[in-house]
């Protein structure tokens, strides 16, 4: 008789850690809880590490596994950073102009009628032309085509003529969208294409660790809408990810609170997302998610995300007020090797320093004259490294943009995470090196280093509030108040009070540290449940507990 296996794992992967959780299914209780830093470069690397954790924390033997639950923001972090696949779309019989997310766009003759007949045959020398003239630029490929729905021969078609050609991944609009509306099929196609080179790896790299530590059986992935889908179907589905993170999010907030309605704020390392529940359960947008400008047929919970986390860039700008994100970096006291702070770090162009990426081969750096560069005098801020390169400033830029693409390189900055460190409120990190880096902020700013580290954190602080009012303000007026109500404190005329009618629920490291006064001036109160800071991992067992 088969042994039972009496435990599921929770892996959650976010832009800066990947937290996973143990869970009892028979009692529901958390036997162990752990963080590891996510490792872009080698993504199995950090899932690896955080599993291996908490199964040496809770001692439980791999086999009693039975089942993994994940969830991830990276394809939503991918989005908010630009660092998807560059996409090229083939719309087949629709001479339509488009506004899409892709590089470039072909018009293909051909298409099907509402009734499944073929309108004129399919221009196949049109696509293999394309592929041709575009190989080079992109790196994966969507297909649209008209009453594709209906009937998608020319689409599969399609698809075959582009593999012919290229081997870059292909994602027909079919296979995500069963409904009617070419712009938002051709969208959703686009960023399904964009993702699927993202979530390849994520997905191998889960592979490759649950294996490298003994775990088997079935691994599922939350879906944005609350739902679980198995691993393989995520390659083909990749665009129903997007929302994954806030998924568990809303799913960790509904279970973990007796709570019927609240707003959850998962405060990340990239973004802070934000969700409602209803009557105890995520609100889903069942009409199709909006992606940035993008209308989508990703049916998801509703959410918000704001580029505002742990990791944003501090950067102070002269003449300028001081702003934090929507960029990511890599918090100072986080980072291996830095160089020292006073060596680099100031205002406008020196916010930053570029760095060598681990495990980057000889044989990339011999292809680019930025990694040879780094390779040869250590890190510097673009600034350093342009005028050391004596290279065109657009040409610079582009190569880097590859090179952050890629992740071949990372960019190293001041971050609230930084600051929280200067405060004493964290300890994940060097604080000695960030404290370095503050001082020299603080003269730039004339305050003391505490000053300049509570300045950093009620920037944030404003921008995830005004992110709540405008969005709460849009969903239940439909105006957009944020701006005004955002700076209600400075208006000498005229008193306006805010109050939300719903509680807060925080997740994530930093939100105790963020939220708190967020919630004060709101009006309203904020718990942090048991396990908050890993309450993704969490709620991706939740989704999954009716079949764990």
């Amino acid at each position: 008789m088969e042994k039972e296996k009496r435990y599921c794992i929770g892996i959650d992967t976010g832009g800066t850690y990947t937290d996973a959780v143990i869970v009892d299914k028979t009692s529901g209780s958390v036997v162990a809880t752990a963080k590891s830093p996510t490792t872009h470069y080698d993504i199995q690397k950090g899932i690896q590490s955080v599993v291996e954790q908490v199964l040496s924390v809770s001692g439980i033997d791999p086999d009693d596994i039975g089942k993994t639950c994940v969830s991830t923001t990276l394809a939503t972090n991918a989005l908010v950073e630009n660092k998807g696949a560059d996409v090229a779309l083939f719309v087949i019989g629709f001479n339509q102009r488009l506004e899409v997310p892709a590089v470039a766009a072909r018009f293909v003759p051909g298409g099907h009628t509402i009734k499944g007949e073929e309108v004129e045959p399919l221009g196949i020398n049109y696509i293999v032309d394309g592929v041709n003239e575009l190989k080079n630029d992109v790196e994966a490929w969507a297909v649209c085509s008209s009453m594709a729905f209906i009937n998608p021969v020319h689409e599969l078609v399609a698809a075959k003529a582009v593999k012919l050609v290229s081997d870059a991944p292909v994602f027909c609009s079919h296979e995500a969208s069963s409904r009617a509306g070419m712009k938002e099929r051709a969208s959703t196609a686009c960023l399904n294409a964009q993702l699927l080179p993202v979530m390849q790896k994520f997905l191998s790299g889960i592979s490759s660790a649950l294996t490298a530590c003994g775990i088997t059986g079935d691994v599922l992935v939350v879906r944005g809408d609350a739902t679980a889908m198995q691993m393989q179907e995520a390659l083909t589905h990749a665009a129903s990810t997007i929302a994954s993170g806030p998924a568990a999010t809303a799913l960790f907030g509904a279970k973990a609170t007796d709570t019927t309605d609240a707003l959850i704020l998962d405060v990340g390392g990239t973004t802070t997302d934000i969700t409602l529940i209803k009557d105890g359960k995520p609100v889903v947008d069942t009409a199709g998610m909006s992606i940035g400008k993008w209308e989508t047929h990703v049916e998801a919970v509703e959410m918000f995300t704001v580029g505002i986390g742990g990791d944003s860039l501090v950067q102070l700008t002269s003449g300028k007020p001081m702003q934090v994100g929507p960029a990511r970096v890599t918090p100072i006291c986080m980072a291996r090797a830095v160089p020292a702070p006073e060596t680099w770090i100031g205002q406008d162009k020196l916010s930053r320093c570029i760095a060598i990426a681990p495990d980057v081969s000889q044989e990339r750096i011999k292809k680019s004259t930025i990694l040879t560069c780094l390779a040869e005098h250590g890190s510097m801020t673009p600034h350093a490294l342009l005028k050391q390169l004596s290279m065109a400033e657009i040409t610079f830029e582009q190569e880097l943009k590859k090179l952050l693409h890629k992740q071949d390189v990372i960019e190293i900055g001041f971050t609230p995470t930084d600051a929280l460190h200067v405060l004493n409120k964290l300890e994940i990190g060097d604080r000695d090196i960030a404290l370095s880096a503050a001082n020299i902020l603080a003269t730039i700013e004339g305050c003391t280093v505490e000053e300049l580290a509570e300045r950093v954190a009620r920037q944030a602080e404003r921008v995830i509030e005004e992110t709540v009012l405008r969005h709460l303000s849009k969903r239940e007026i439909g105006g957009n108040l944020a701006g005004y109500l955002a700076n209600r404190e400075e208006n000498q005329l005229l008193q306006i009070t805010v109050s939300l009618n719903v509680p807060m629920i925080g997740i994530g490291a930093a939100a105790p540290f963020l939220l708190t006064n967020v919630a004060k001036r709101l009006n309203t109160t904020i718990t942090f449940p048991d396990h908050f800071a890993v309450g993704n991992a969490l709620g991706s067992v939740f989704m999954a507990e009716t079949t764990c």
